[in-house]
């Protein structure tokens, strides 16, 4: 043995740790945050034929939860539905190049995921209050049989 030799004769571990750092760079950026506005407490109806929405990166849906008591809730929070549609209405309109005040539609769905007891008088309150902003695009969230047990 040489006297050059320090005793470490392990691999070089700098380019798979420098590899991981950049992993999770990549997935902190990519991460969807989406899902955060979703309520899992409630209890969608069943549907046979449910399935997924379908929408481009463009035309981001607009997330509403109606819980069975009745509140309409956003990203975990009670909202004023109509202060709150209001606002989304006018940052949809900002990002599609629209003039805040437009009445031009908004292209972007509307998903409204109640609770399978809410009253439909609620729901239709609440699509109501989407249209008269310029929403007229929904899609109503609910469970498939086999999704009924989980």
């Amino acid at each position: 043995m040489s006297a050059s030799h320090s005793g470490s004769d392990g691999p070089n571990l700098t380019p798979i740790l420098d590899m991981v750092f950049q992993l999770i760079t990549f997935f902190m950026l990519v991460i969807n945050f989406k899902g955060t506005a979703m309520d899992m407490s409630l209890q969608l109806p069943v549907l046979g034929s449910a399935r997924p929405l379908e929408y481009q990166g463009q035309t981001e849906p607009l997330l509403l939860n109606i819980t069975s008591a009745g509140q309409v809730m956003a990203y975990g929070q009670e909202i004023d539905p109509a202060t709150f549609i209001s606002n989304e209405a006018k940052i949809y309109r900002t990002r599609m190049g629209q003039d805040i005040n437009s009445k031009e539609e908004i292209k972007s769905p509307v998903v409204l995921r109640a609770d399978q007891s809410v009253a439909y008088e609620k729901l239709d309150a609440v699509m109501r209050l989407c249209q008269e902003n310029g929403f007229v695009h929904f899609a109503l969230s609910a469970m498939t049989r086999g999704e009924e047990g989980k």
